[in-house]
């Protein structure tokens, strides 16, 4: 546990400090003052001292509060002497801000307060954007205002410079006095009340605190611009109302009580520091608050609370009135306000270390037992460190005191219940400060006869007389804002020192025998069994109680935000996790941002998120969340983190929550969609009867995905749980049955069947020449070549030193060197010609690795380019599945002994073919199609379980001056993809005829297909356009496919962009099959032309391609490839 520290006032003015590490009570410097109250935060303390001013003391630490102050030198230039001070009367400032609008010179700056000092002189800072500039930081441009740059051109009109100096905050680890500009004196107003809060305020910049104030006369005071690198603050500003005392919380939650004893007014500020006017009080009245008993008594003294969302848990303080003692309420949560037992710290001073105390003190710090007990033992030490006990503590009151804690000062921020119909305003409770009154201690046979169950006594007042005020404190404020008290780390605040009692005592201690404590245990166990009887009898009339919890994280990360220029922005975000009556937990996101100097904020709802995706990025750890309605807009909702780390805590947390929201957990089914993005990243969804038919059929924007760990290029799955995979360098894996990996920890992870993957991937550039009769082949190129250096394209500049891996995932495993096997082959040299660009180039390339793990495992030795199963099969569990997979070199394979009990198979079959083949598909009866490296397709015979590997290829006419790249087959259909991006569809396949007769064409802009166990079509489109921009790598579902219609008529546009392979094969849910309405947008229009060309015996069947606007923007804020 972090030290931190609860600070305390006695009566004499004194401020003491005790550590969460310590056990004793530390005297602060500047013993001079004297205080009334303070107000402490883990950062500083605020205070109010004896002359009613205010005062702050700010901790030393290793790195000082340095603030930079920055005016500009504006000249410009005129034909006579050049560069000079005189401007054109409609120009800026000589001396001015950064805008030019504020005149600012060098002598006008002023140290705020005595508390500041300089550390430097003026200079100039002679860098730009992190470039050093010319000797003297001149900075040209055309005119004001304008771009400046470090170079000085012919139209340079104007110039500037920025002069930078640094002051530094001196008083640290003393009390420094707050004074006012206008009355340095005097403050506005004399102080009565001081509180300190608002570190985590939303949308505010970290280190920012918020100070609040009252003065003798009622008037509320807001401190302005304290954070930490200004720890005093600028100024005081008045708010509205009247107030006695305030207290500020850690968030947006300010309180304050009036002089009306039946006000208790609630500020909920959105903006401390901005928006001061029209802000109103809301009042409450104080029955239905923290009960609070004021007393008229000059000795009644609050304390404050402090709610640690950290741990769980709210730290309140009291201090009695008659003892002057300070005490912790234990047991305090968000869900039982009024907690279990106060507690008294009796810690002593520092300087009481050395002292030893009398043996009479043994009946203020012993062991209290029963009567049977105490006649075995005359008495026992026995210390309580532990906080979180239910020991009930008696504290020592007269008639008519009051223990005054938190409650009089309670900033405890309360989250809406998860019900259905949520109260309006939080619900207070009654807490009865008074309940000692019920069991004053005056003895140790007295507090034995009515509470047998207590361990721990307080020190008397007659005890604590005889040591005098001066060694012992007597308390009249505490602030316990700045102390984090963690529940598992007992504190040595409640425990006496043994140290300070005399032999004698402790000797007592060890009297106790092993018998006489089996004996007192066991009469606590059964005054214990005893009193849960009777309580459980009292109210069985009553109904169970249901907990509604509420769980929230919060964080600081970056928004691409949605308004032009769009770029990163610092945000605010908070998930809100809550638990319904029916068990069921929901969660919400918020986002806080800042637009035109407004407060404002976007929220999402996680059981409408779609996906949670990370996104390729060398800059930034980002991802992507996805609704509905932002995959139409093809605009999701990205953010970035600090660290890889944070953002994976980030994913993890999201993830597991969308999938509570969903009650999804578990592995995949044996039916799910698998999906890869280009990234590597594999995802996977569970669909629904009415994706593919039925009267109301589900968008697939609508499905959720989530994410599986590994990291692949490829997947095949069929509806038997088979599924393998295959990275970027061509290794096989084989799916193991479990869930999660990768950053996916916890509950949400399986704790079996992960293993460590890992996967090699090759970056590429080229070096590209042109010929010139004088030098011949050169890297000097004409203005209209591409880079001399550059991607595959030529349209990106990409050198040996600016190429960085594909993500911060990766890292380099090679060096560069020059690639001699790219297409159409190169010279000994390694270079490729061509009479004009894009060759003659050079490829290198340079090898990258990332380490994961997942729910996979390798399949030896062979490595693979491409892999098919056979989609669905009736057949039991240890019947064999076919696989059919082509090697890198080309070759086809097929494996044997693969089953639903060994899905990795037993051995390679290799089956012969006259050239390289790319692409292969088995379909439902064992329908084997493969394309081969010119583009041309066949078709495997006689394949069956009994003869795997069939007898013969059959070739088959590709569509004409095209050249295929993918296959894949369904139940009855055969769909191929060419080079260009078209989808063909064969048409005329029989079982008596299964090579088919003719193609025909579906659809353009697809990059891959895969084609399910009931001919349903889902696609990767090349490009998608969406309401607002376009995306690319897009999962699109054919919809209206029918047996009579076996095309489909329409797109259905899903996820993207940024994916890059899907599968259906395993989804075999299938469902009653209606026909299909056609929309205007999208579906075919049957012309009457259509009608005459089929009475005459042949139909055309209209094509559906997926149109995209060229002249729209690439969406650079989707999840792009």
């Amino acid at each position: 546990m972090p030290s931190s520290l609860l600070w305390a006032v006695d009566i004499f003015g004194r401020v003491y400090t005790l550590s969460t590490v310590g056990q004793y009570w530390e005297l602060c410097k500047d013993t001079q003052l004297e205080f009334k109250r303070v107000s402490a935060v883990k950062q500083c303390c605020w205070g109010i001292a004896c002359d009613h001013q205010v005062y702050t003391y700010v901790f030393s630490g290793d790195v000082p509060i340095r603030y930079q102050e920055e005016t500009y030198e504006n000249q410009r230039w005129n034909p006579v002497g050049g560069f000079c001070e005189k401007l054109l009367p409609s120009d800026r400032w000589q001396w001015s801000d950064v805008s030019g609008l504020k005149h600012q010179q060098l002598d006008s700056f002023t140290l705020p307060s005595p508390h500041w000092e300089w550390e430097s002189d003026w200079y100039v800072d002679e860098n730009i954007g992190g470039e050093p500039t010319e000797k003297g930081g001149w900075t040209y441009a055309i005119d004001f205002p304008s771009t400046y740059t470090k170079d000085k051109k012919w139209n340079s009109c104007v110039r500037r410079r920025r002069w930078i100096r640094y002051r530094r905050y001196k008083s640290r680890d003393i009390w420094a006095k707050i004074v006012s500009h206008d009355e340095p004196d005097q403050l506005p107003d004399p102080f009565n009340d001081i509180s300190i809060g608002g570190w985590e305020i939303t949308d505010e910049p970290l280190g920012r605190l918020s100070v609040w104030a009252v003065s003798l006369q009622g008037r509320v005071w807001f401190r302005r611009g304290v954070n930490s690198h200004n720890p005093c603050g600028t100024s005081w500003i008045e708010m509205v109302g009247e107030m006695m005392m305030v207290t500020v919380g850690l968030n947006n939650q300010v309180r304050a009580a009036g002089r009306v004893q039946a006000l208790l007014p609630v500020l909920r500020a959105v903006s401390l520091d901005k928006g001061t006017q029209g802000l109103n009080w809301e009042g409450k009245g104080l029955n239905s608050a923290l009960k609070v008993t004021v007393s008229t008594s000059p000795v009644w003294q609050t304390g404050s609370a402090t709610e640690f969302c950290s741990a769980s848990t709210i730290s309140v303080w009291g201090i009695g009135c008659d003892d002057r003692a300070i005490y912790f309420r234990q047991g305090v949560t968000p869900s039982e306000l009024s907690g279990k037992t106060w507690k008294a710290i009796v810690s002593g001073r520092e300087s009481d270390r050395s002292q030893t105390g009398s043996s009479t003190s043994l009946l203020s710090a012993g062991c209290f037992f029963t009567d049977d007990i105490q006649n075995q033992t005359s008495a026992v030490i026995q210390g309580d460190a532990d906080p979180s006990s239910d020991t009930e503590l008696a504290v020592p009151t007269s008639p008519g005191s009051a223990l005054l804690g938190a409650a009089a000062k309670a900033n405890l921020e309360m989250k809406p219940s998860a019900n259905a119909n949520p109260p309006a305003e939080p619900q207070w409770i009654n807490i009865d400060l008074k309940e000692a009154q019920k069991q004053p201690v005056l003895s140790v046979s007295s507090f034995a006869d009515t509470s047998s169950l207590s361990s721990l006594g307080t020190f008397s007042v007659a005890a604590e007389d005889a040591y005098g005020a001066d060694e012992h404190p007597l308390w009249a404020w505490v602030s316990g804002g700045g102390c984090l008290v963690d529940l598992h780390s007992p504190l040595k605040w409640f425990t006496p020192n043994l140290g300070c009692l005399s032999s004698s005592v402790q000797s007592l201690s060890l009297s106790i025998t092993p018998a006489q404590t089996a004996a007192w245990r066991k009469q606590i166990f059964q005054q214990l069994s005893e009193r849960t009887k009777r309580e459980l009898e009292n109210f069985r009339h009553y109904e169970q109680a249901i907990e509604q919890s509420v769980w929230v994280k919060t964080g600081a990360l970056q928004w691409w935000r949605n308004w032009k220029p769009h770029k990163w922005m610092d945000v605010r975000v908070a998930l809100e996790q809550f638990t319904g009556s029916d068990g069921m937990r929901d969660s919400i996101l918020f986002i806080y941002y800042m637009y035109h100097e407004e407060k404002k904020y976007i929220h999402v709802f996680l059981n409408e998120v779609t996906i949670i995706v990370e996104v390729l990025n060398e800059a930034k750890h980002s991802f992507a969340l996805y609704t509905p309605e932002r995959t139409k807009q093809r605009w999701p909702i990205r953010l970035a983190a600090a660290t890889e780390q944070e953002m994976h805590d980030w994913l993890s947390l999201l993830t597991m929550s969308c999938c509570e929201s969903r009650r999804i957990q578990g592995p995949p089914s044996h039916h799910a969609i698998w999906s890869v993005t280009c990234k590597g990243d594999i995802f996977v969804s569970e669909p629904s009867p009415e994706l593919e038919a039925g009267p109301q059929l589900m968008p697939c924007d609508q499905m959720f995905w989530r994410q599986v760990g590994g990291h692949l290029r490829l997947i095949e799955c069929n509806s038997r749980g088979v599924v393998w995979g295959i990275g970027y360098d061509h290794t096989a894996w084989v799916y193991t049955g479990g869930y999660g990996g990768g950053f996916i920890q916890g509950l949400a992870s399986s704790a079996d069947n992960i293993y460590t993957q890992s996967d090699v991937k090759c970056v590429y550039i080229y070096e590209n020449q042109r010929w010139n009769p004088v030098t011949g082949y050169s890297s000097r190129g004409l203005p209209t070549d591409r880079y001399m250096w550059s991607d595959a394209s030529g349209l990106q500049e990409c050198t040996k030193t600016n190429t960085k891996p594909p993500s911060p995932q990766w890292s380099w495993v090679s060096d560069w060197y020059i690639d001699f096997s790219p297409t159409g082959g190169t010279d000994r040299e390694g270079w490729q010609y061509a009479a004009d660009f894009p060759a003659p180039r050079s490829c290198s390339l340079l090898k990258c690795k990332i380490v994961t793990n997942g729910p996979w495992l390798e399949v030896p030795p062979v490595t693979l380019w491409d892999i098919s199963i056979i989609p669905s099969s009736d057949a039991d569990d240890e019947e064999a599945v076919a696989l059919w997979a082509i090697s890198d070199k080309g070759d086809v394979l097929c494996r044997l002994g693969v089953t639903q009990q060994n899905p990795a198979g037993t051995s390679w079959l290799h089956v012969g073919t006259d050239q390289p083949f790319i692409s292969i598909s088995i379909g439902a009866f064992y329908q084997v199609w493969a394309i081969a490296r010119d583009g041309s397709a066949f078709y495997r015979g006689s394949v069956s379980p009994n003869k795997p590997a069939g007898d013969c290829w059959y070739h088959i006419p590709s569509p004409q001056k095209q050249k295929l790249k993918q296959v894949s087959v369904g139940r009855t259909s055969v769909f191929v993809l060419d080079k260009n991006g078209n989808l063909w569809y064969r048409q005329g396949i029989t079982p008596s005829y299964p090579q088919g007769s003719t193609w025909d064409h579906v659809s353009n802009n697809i990059r891959k297909m895969s084609v399910g166990p009931l001919d349903q079509v889902w696609v990767i489109a090349d490009k998608v356009q969406g309401s607002h921009s376009l995306s690319c790598g897009t999962v699109c579902h054919r919809t209206g496919v029918q047996p009579l219609e076996p095309k489909g008529l329409s797109w259905d546009y899903g996820i993207g962009g940024g994916w890059e392979h899907i599968t259906v094969r395993g989804n075999a849910t299938e469902a009653s099959r209606l026909a299909v309405p056609d929309t205007a947008e999208e579906n075919l229009a049957v012309s009457k032309e259509g009608e005459d060309e089929e009475g005459k015996g042949k139909t055309e069947h209209s094509k559906t391609p997926l149109m995209v606007s060229e002249s729209q923007e690439l969406d650079r804020n989707a999840v792009n490839c």
